[in-house]
């Protein structure tokens, strides 16, 4: 039994899972494919990029459905850029956006700036009408350094939410102990998760079929198929087929069902910390 699935009302040998559609607000067809998702397909949660070109767009057609805000301070695609919607110097690379890599923001960026740019982009989501049901971290950014986990913390008890976090086998590549930390603040996280990004569609589904006890959390990236996803992004081809495989794989849905899994969201985990605390 985790402190998880006992603030859930589940039993030791539970399973748990969260299908999260992420990077709503990255383009128009990521808006499409998210949506699609939570509306049509199985997915239960997905995250928002407040600095993202169409976050505004997404939050238009937002009903109300689990929406976590991606706390973005990277924007990594080579010819498709964002940036801080703060206009923090220390937060822009040399062409003008977020910078690309992770060990470039860790390089350069000013905590102050950080924690001003994070905050903006929370409060943002809710003045658009998101009903945030937890915090993420675009590339791990604010999970793998102690300085920068601090500003992670700060929003989360703040706004009273959880976080995505790693497993505890991740822990030890960041030389801190992250998952303690949290929940030594009565923040809650998912029991597993890894920040693997754009798996392939089979390994998603024995992921799905292979769960521990306790809540696990699988991310995907959908979008739909369209000139635009074609143009910006190498990876588009996944991101489709992450689209096709939550919204058209009736197999997958089937699986779920023999396998005993229940599947719940980001907001289950808010309302239980919250009574917890």
């Amino acid at each position: 039994m985790t402190a998880l699935t006992d603030a859930l009302g589940a039993g030791p040998e539970d399973r748990l899972l969260i299908l999260t559609a992420d990077h709503l607000g990255m383009c128009h067809s990521s808006n499409v494919g998210v949506y699609e998702s939570l509306r049509s397909g199985l997915a239960t949660g997905a995250t928002l990029m407040v600095p993202g070109p169409w976050a505004r767009d997404a939050a238009s057609h937002y009903r109300g459905e689990p929406v976590g805000v991606q706390l973005t301070l990277n924007a990594e695609l080579d010819c498709y850029r964002w940036r801080p919607i703060t206009h923090a110097p220390s937060l822009l690379d040399g062409d003008g956006g977020f910078p690309r890599t992770v060990e470039d923001l860790w390089d350069h960026a000013d905590l102050d700036e950080v924690l001003r740019e994070c905050r903006a982009q929370l409060e943002r989501a809710i003045l658009w009408g998101f009903d945030v049901s937890h915090l993420s971290t675009h590339l791990g950014a604010l999970q793998n350094r102690p300085e920068f986990f601090d500003v992670y913390m700060d929003l989360a008890v703040d706004f009273r939410l959880p976080i995505r976090l790693e497993s505890r086998n991740a822990e030890e590549a960041a030389g801190f102990p992250f998952r303690s930390l949290a929940a030594e603040e009565g923040v809650l996280s998912v029991d597993h998760h890894s920040l693997r990004r754009l798996a392939e569609p089979s390994t998603l589904e024995r992921a799905a079929m292979d769960l521990a006890p306790g809540v696990t959390e699988i991310t995907l990236e959908p979008a739909s198929d369209t000139p635009e996803l074609r143009a910006l992004c190498p990876g588009w081809g996944r991101r489709v087929e992450h689209r096709d495989l939550v919204c058209d794989n009736t197999e997958l849905r089937a699986d779920l069902d023999r396998g005993g899994v229940k599947l719940v969201s980001w907001r289950d985990i808010r309302e239980a910390q919250r009574a917890g605390n």
